[in-house]
């Protein structure tokens, strides 16, 4: 999960391997819906993005309670890769989704997306920065770039461990 910009369908093709599997768009916030995606461990779901800019009012509000029911309440819920742009600091949105995700009680990754932009030094001051802003350490933090490939690999251990019994 996390903004409706910051690559999610991007990283879910690069992280099964598949270029095709989720839609990307040019545009933001085109997911709607819960995608599931099967594998041969267990289900990977992409939520739509929070952030919805382009979104009515009333789309913002049924998104966030479906993200929310999803996040609460759903019993086989083992983990939330929480998806965030490593060159901003986190939003007002993106400090309520922390507190949903407190509140939901559930294991969270904090996934640094789109690092390749950022040269190596300026990648490891984003590292520290974010990690501080959220109230973590860095090593806490795992960045990632779908273009690239760095980091998909640990990403993927990462979410196979969260789905192992």
């Amino acid at each position: 999960m996390g903004r409706s910009n910051v690559g999610k369908s991007s990283l879910l093709n690069a992280l099964v391997g598949r270029k095709g599997l989720a839609r990307v768009s040019q545009t933001p916030g085109k997911t709607q819906h819960l995608n599931v995606y099967a594998l041969p461990a267990g289900y990977l779901v992409d939520l739509p993005g929070y952030g919805w800019a382009r979104a009515s009012k009333a789309n913002r509000a049924t998104y966030r309670s479906m993200v929310q029911t999803y996040l609460k309440q759903r019993d086989t819920l083992r983990g939330v890769a929480w998806l965030l742009d490593i060159r901003h600091p986190p939003s007002a949105e993106d400090h309520e989704m922390q507190e949903l995700l407190v509140e939901a009680g559930r294991a969270v990754l904090v996934v640094l997306t789109k690092a390749d932009k950022l040269t190596q030094s300026a990648r490891a001051a984003a590292i520290r920065s974010r990690a501080r802003e959220l109230g973590l350490a860095a090593d806490e933090v795992q960045p990632v770039s779908s273009r690239t490939g760095s980091g998909i690999a640990e990403l993927g251990e990462s979410v196979l461990a969260a789905l192992a019994p």
